[in-house]
């Protein structure tokens, strides 16, 4: 085979891994870009515990393939209505007792999570990470009201911080 065919081949075969090579960093920059759109602060928060983008997406499309093999499904009218009753009894008790109302809206989230198909019986860290597909918005808040509900059965937590978690609490009930 003469020169020029050697040269030609060589520069396909360039050509092709040039091609290959730029269809997969399109790939990977579509994938980011749906992954930052979907789960927003939560990207960025993922990004910042792995310590890098590519490991970050890892874990959010893990969670995502997670979140498919669960059977989530809404709640009937009869425990909505049940559940809004409580929330509104939990709501008012507030006022006098904000400390037993912030374990208590811990515990409503919890059993709204539970009937309506997520698992609830992982560490808390699995709950959110399962949360944080359906609900990416308010994951972080949820996380922080459990923190303070957590701080308040190891001590004394103002008054503003339990409102705070009752708040976080709310949004994420609202949602579920």
């Amino acid at each position: 085979m003469p020169v020029w065919g050697w040269i030609l081949i060589a520069v396909a075969v360039v050509l092709v891994g040039v091609a290959v090579g730029a269809a997969a960093a399109g790939s990977r920059r579509k994938r980011t870009e749906r992954l930052k759109d979907h789960f927003g602060p939560e990207y960025e928060r993922t990004v910042s515990l792995t310590g890098e983008p590519k490991e970050a997406e890892k874990e959010l499309a893990a969670r995502e393939r997670q979140r498919k093999k669960l059977d989530i499904h809404p709640l009937t009218a009869a425990s909505l209505n049940g559940y809004v009753t409580r929330w509104r009894a939990v709501q008012t008790a507030f006022v006098d007792h904000p400390a037993s109302a912030v374990g208590e809206a811990d515990i409503l989230v919890t059993e709204v999570m539970r009937e309506r198909g997520y698992p609830v019986d992982d560490d808390f860290e699995q709950e959110a990470a399962n949360i944080s597909v359906d609900h990416p918005m308010v994951v972080n808040n949820y996380r922080a009201a459990h923190d303070i509900y957590l701080s308040q059965q190891q001590g004394d937590v103002g008054t503003e911080a339990q409102r705070q978690a009752f708040v976080h609490y709310r949004a994420l009930f609202e949602k579920l």
